[in-house]
């Protein structure tokens, strides 16, 4: 459901929508009424989650459909875009391979920009070989237009970055792929927060992470 196509009908999406609400609040990787979601439909319009509803109990009319200017195209009476609605729209406007968006809290991920700690990208082999570096914005505050200016340097370069002490945000051609890029992030967080509680924490070696960072521009950049 969540590896889906350019051609999926709305409705299709708008299920692949709440699965993936699912999973991300079961998983802890959203919280409370935190985050939100979008896809772009195949006419171009984005679809998304709304304000104030926790992303663990969405149905499928729950969703709103804006274009990219953030025009209302038709939404559930009371229903309201999300507050980061634009920094969504930002990533599909410099973006046009991306077909979703996922704006996540995860736990691990997260305390280390509070911490101010760089992502550890040297310490597991598959995050430098499947996704590369994660980098971390600037403070932005959010629901405001800051938002969309932070994430900007890093839009054509990168599939994954850490909002400062603001969460995550990942894009992908489909859902999957942005779910599968936040699941990686926050699984080699916690276990870097676990190896600094145990003591050292090593690392993969320079001549290594240059082996696999040529494995990735052979066979898995975008």
């Amino acid at each position: 459901m969540l590896n889906f196509s350019a051609t999926i009908n709305e409705s299709d999406l708008r299920l692949a929508i709440v699965e993936c609400g699912r999973i991300a609040y079961e998983r802890h990787l959203m919280t409370s009424n935190d985050g939100n979601i979008s896809v772009r439909m195949e006419n171009g319009h984005i679809l998304i989650t709304p304000s104030g509803i926790s992303k663990g109990r969405l149905s499928p009319d729950d969703m709103l459909i804006v274009d990219l200017d953030g025009n209302i195209i038709s939404s559930k009476p009371g229903r309201k875009p999300s507050s980061e609605t634009p920094m969504h729209l930002e990533v599909y406007k410099h973006r046009e391979d991306v077909r979703a968006v996922v704006h996540a809290h995860p736990i691990f991920a997260t305390t280390l920009t509070v911490a101010d700690l760089e992502f550890p990208v040297d310490v597991l082999p598959e995050v430098l070989l499947t996704l590369g570096d994660v980098p971390t914005t600037k403070y932005a505050t959010p629901a405001s237009h800051e938002d969309a200016e932070v994430i900007r340097p890093f839009l054509k370069t990168h599939n994954a970055m850490l909002l400062r002490q603001h969460g995550s945000l990942t894009y992908g051609k489909n859902l999957d792929e942005a779910l599968v890029h936040l699941e990686r992030i926050e699984h080699v967080s916690e276990i870097y927060w676990r190896a600094k509680m145990l003591g050292e924490v090593k690392r993969v070696s320079s001549e290594a992470q240059a082996k696999l960072i040529a494995l990735r521009e052979k066979y898995f950049k975008r």
